[in-house]
């Protein structure tokens, strides 16, 4: 499977924690940090894993903490979002299975194994629907496919968990939607924006996989630094 991992952000509501050291070198202990936690994990429960970074904020730091990687750089980090990092990327989105991850999520060994690690033939989001209120970027539901996905939701079925699961032809729509947004000028996007985009345009079937039952944690806040050690120590 290919993994695709988004780390190219500043992290700027990390600040001033993130002005010199990006969320995703964050030391979960004295040997570990955030971004190796989840390529080891990946690598633990994929042994075929193809694993792509894409890099911003601090590229040099970033690329001499993995290895056995592909590296992608966004040179353009500063004034685009995620949408563009993965338009560098574009090239990887021809896999069976296509794994998206935003570079500041922490799962827990039993997440990655059971449900990220898993091939899927639909395209997927992992949903938390345990989070009701203060989500980041939210998801309404119908039945078992995604209405909308948004940071503007103000009620909604729970939070998205950082992670879209593709399936190759729901990949391949992936890149081409991704493509025209980037032609239109829309490189201050989340990439996940383009899913809803093919949501509304082609009625796209886009499903989701509730994980409210295992732990994990996007990295936001500093208490969201502490419940990752958490997460990490717990399993050492």
């Amino acid at each position: 499977m290919k993994y695709i991992f988004m780390v190219a952000g500043k992290g700027t509501r990390l600040q001033p924690l993130t002005l010199k050291h990006p969320k995703s070198l964050y030391k979960l202990d004295e040997e570990t940090t955030l971004l190796q936690r989840m390529v080891a994990l990946i690598k633990k429960h994929d042994a075929e894993a193809d694993i792509v970074i894409v890099t911003g904020h601090m590229h040099r730091a970033v690329e001499e903490q993995v290895t056995g990687v592909t590296f992608i750089y966004n040179p353009f980090y500063e004034v685009t979002n995620s949408i563009a990092s993965l338009w560098f990327a574009r090239e990887h989105l021809d896999a069976d299975n296509v794994v998206l991850i935003d570079g500041d999520i922490v799962m827990s060994d039993e997440l990655v194994e059971k449900v990220m690690c898993r091939p899927v033939e639909k395209a997927y989001v992992l949903v938390d629907s345990s989070i009701k209120t203060d989500g980041d970027y939210n998801v309404e539901v119908s039945g078992d496919q995604v209405l909308v996905m948004s940071k503007d939701l103000t009620s909604y079925y729970g939070e998205y968990a950082g992670v879209s699961k593709l399936d190759r032809e729901s990949a391949l729509l992936m890149r081409g939607e991704l493509e025209s947004m980037i032609e239109q000028g829309f490189y201050d996007q989340w990439y996940e924006n383009a899913l809803v985009q093919l949501i509304f345009k082609n009625d796209f079937r886009l499903y989701y996989t509730d994980i409210s039952n295992y732990e994990w944690t996007e990295v936001d806040s500093v208490n969201d630094l502490l419940t990752a050690k958490q997460i990490h120590l717990k399993e050492k």
